[in-house]
């Protein structure tokens, strides 16, 4: 059995929960930076800048530059970066703005219910067949949407976007001919003029907190690993992981996501309680038909094989 086929390697696993942990925790990173003057704007332009660099280094010790000019010369792949670009630019966007403006509960209501949504895509876009238990997954977020909807007093609107954007970035990157470091490291380079013509322009109006101390770029550079890194973490374990365990794993992060949203003192009503309890159970039905889909594929290939 291949490294790849193994279930639950147990550096994978421990990869995987390493790379969901640093999505989790990332509303902290932007918290502090919004309280030592980084507006969203900034802290979006600091990612697109400083993630060039970073992607850029994994993408050589990978050996990978070779597939990096093959796609930046090939203009229909190139295309399909640039909107994948654009739809990762968005999500970027939206959560740094929500992380940074006491709305992260809400950032996270989308990160829940992003699986659930992309197993909807896959059913209308891939003709992906949806069983019984992600009927069941999709209807109790369902539910638990309009139940936020009730408790905004409106449309969860970042939620919703944050999911459809990074479902749309996920559907996209699935019709893209490159390895994930080669098309993290185009799109980055694709943002990079956006966010240096802004820094530029905030620096020469005496605005970039970046740039103002020491401390301050300190902490704008930290932006291009804290983007990288996880998304390097996650290519290496998704590899290596049945997709029924990186399907469970993922509920990690927008749970301390939750858990950091509470910490700042976010509201928590009742009400809100009640609809996260049904995106709670929606994401607990998916962890498990998950699981049954694995184990069922599991006795499908002891069944074939030999002796």
């Amino acid at each position: 059995m291949t490294a790849a086929a193994a279930p639950n390697d147990p550096r994978a696993v421990g990869t995987a929960v390493a790379c969901y942990t640093l999505w989790g925790l990332l509303p902290l990173l932007f918290m502090a930076m919004a309280t030592h003057g980084f507006g969203a704007p900034e802290i979006l332009a600091h990612r697109a800048v400083w993630s060039v660099f970073v992607a850029g280094l994994f993408l050589l010790l990978a050996g990978q530059w070779g597939e990096a000019r093959r796609v930046l010369a090939t203009p229909r792949t190139l295309a399909w970066l640039t909107l994948s670009a654009a739809m990762i630019a968005t999500n970027w966007s939206l959560y740094v703005f929500a992380t940074t403006h006491h709305a992260t509960l809400e950032a996270s209501l989308g990160y829940y219910i992003n699986p659930l949504l992309n197993m909807a895509a896959g059913a209308v876009l891939f003709r992906e067949r949806i069983d019984r238990w992600s009927a069941v997954a999709i209807g109790l977020a369902a539910v638990g949407v309009v139940i936020q909807t009730i408790a905004l007093g409106h449309v969860p609107i970042i939620g919703l976007t944050l999911a459809v954007t990074f479902c749309a970035y996920a559907v996209i990157r699935k019709r893209v001919p490159a390895s994930a470091q080669t098309g993290l490291f185009v799109e980055c380079l694709l943002l990079l003029p956006i966010g240096a013509v802004f820094l530029a322009w905030l620096a020469t109006h005496g605005q970039a907190t970046g740039f103002s101390s020491p401390a301050g770029l300190a902490w704008a550079l930290v932006n291009g690993p804290a983007t990288v890194i996880p998304l390097v973490l996650f290519a290496w374990s998704a590899r290596r992981l049945p997709l029924s365990t990186i399907g469970f794993i993922q509920f990690l992060a927008p749970t301390l996501q939750f858990a950091c949203g509470v910490w700042a003192g976010e509201a928590l009503t009742p009400l809100r309680i009640v609809s996260f309890v049904f995106i709670w159970a929606g994401a607990g039905v998916f962890a498990l038909g998950a699981a049954s889909r694995s184990r069922a594929a599991r006795r499908a290939v002891a069944l074939t094989e030999p002796g």
